[in-house]
């Protein structure tokens, strides 16, 4: 498998003259032979880096979660009022902005929306702190659970987050290339656009760059994925910044089959909610930060950053008639103990789940 590798890895690496897009099975056989291991250390390592030189397509993205669709785990549909919310952001964490996405899951679960997560622990470029750590200090350990078990939480509570390094070790077994080669692979691409949940979902997808939305669009028509949401977040991140306008892009279905698209420019300020983006000191001060939040302060630049995102998803998805209305109700949770109950329920449901955790030793 290794030579059929080879004749894909030439078609990517062969330079701006030579060198071809993948088809969309080409893509994904890529993906399967990287997963798998059947490609060699130095093919793998070849690829990444020429691949993120050329630049993936939207057809090559389309084909990388086709991969990962069926290699990858998944969430089985859950009873919910509204549609899940599945927040994409980059593996490798935040480092310079505090993330708001701990919070934002509160306020919609609060309000009856699921929520998927998913991510692994720290790793290269950046090292940020990742979701299952800032969840590790909220009190609940996301590391040790099976699948079976991460299901079952995501049944009682609502909320699921999949910590490949337990479900699925193919993926993270690549994550020491990405230091080797010391720049995001494609394969960052997609963490940043694949939904690990086989229910109604509303996929919330962070980027930088704006190439990064024209080819998770090209990637989704493919896919026939309709329900979308595209932020130019903090870091990279699906969370909205306070400090500068959100540009944003929302997909929807509709009712003669062909989804809308609507570009989205949206002042914090012309809410009342502009101001600074909170800096992140360290992941200890986070945590302090965030049970504050859910503990009555209503009030902190974290609070109000907290409000303008639960206040934007809770209208993006549905529960809110309108933005002004949605950010109403984010301040309500969070001033009413809603979303610190939230927290608590996901607790006792995690801690339930010991017996059925992975050893230490797996991980």
């Amino acid at each position: 498998m290794s030579d059929r590798f080879r004749d894909l890895l030439r078609k990517v690496g062969s330079g701006p003259h030579t060198g071809k897009d993948l088809t969309r099975a080409e893509a994904a056989l890529a993906t399967r032979l990287m997963l798998y291991q059947e490609a060699t250390p130095a093919q793998i390592g070849a690829f990444m880096i020429a691949h993120r030189i050329k630049r993936p397509t939207g057809e090559e993205l389309a084909g990388m979660l086709d991969a990962y669709d069926q290699l990858g785990p998944h969430l089985t549909p859950i009873a919910a009022a509204h549609p899940a919310v599945v927040l994409n952001s980059p593996y490798d964490g935040r480092s310079r902005t505090a993330p708001i996405h701990p919070l934002t899951t509160l306020i919609l679960l609060a309000a009856g929306c699921p929520v998927v997560l998913h991510g692994g622990a720290r790793m290269p470029t950046k090292y940020g702190v990742p979701h299952a750590e800032i969840w590790q200090g909220l009190g609940v350990d996301w590391t040790r659970l099976s699948l079976a078990s991460v299901q079952q939480v995501f049944a009682e509570t609502g909320l699921g987050l999949l910590y490949t390094p337990n479900q699925f070790a193919i993926a993270d077994q690549l994550v020491p290339y990405r230091d080797q080669i010391g720049k995001r692979p494609p394969l960052a691409t997609i963490e940043l656009l694949w939904c690990p949940y086989q229910g109604e979902a509303l996929l919330a997808c962070g980027y930088v760059h704006p190439p990064t939305e024209q080819m998770a669009r090209d990637a989704f028509a493919l896919r026939s994925t309709e329900q979308f949401v595209t932020v130019k977040g903090l870091e990279g991140s699906c969370d909205l910044p306070r400090d500068r306008t959100c540009i944003l892009g929302l997909s929807r279905p509709s009712a003669d089959a062909c989804p809308t698209f609507e570009r989205l420019l949206l002042h914090p300020r012309d809410f009342g909610f502009g101001g600074a983006d909170v800096p992140f000191e360290d992941t200890p001060s986070l945590i302090e930060s965030t049970l504050a939040v859910l503990q009555g302060d209503t009030i902190s630049d974290l609070a109000r950053s907290a409000i303008w995102n639960g206040g934007f998803y809770l209208w993006c998805n549905g529960v809110s008639a309108d933005l002004p209305m949605a950010l109403e109700q984010a301040a309500a949770i969070l001033a009413d103990g809603q979303a610190w109950q939230s927290l608590l329920t996901v607790r006792t449901a995690v801690a339930a789940r010991d017996a059925g955790a992975v050893p230490a030793s797996a991980h």
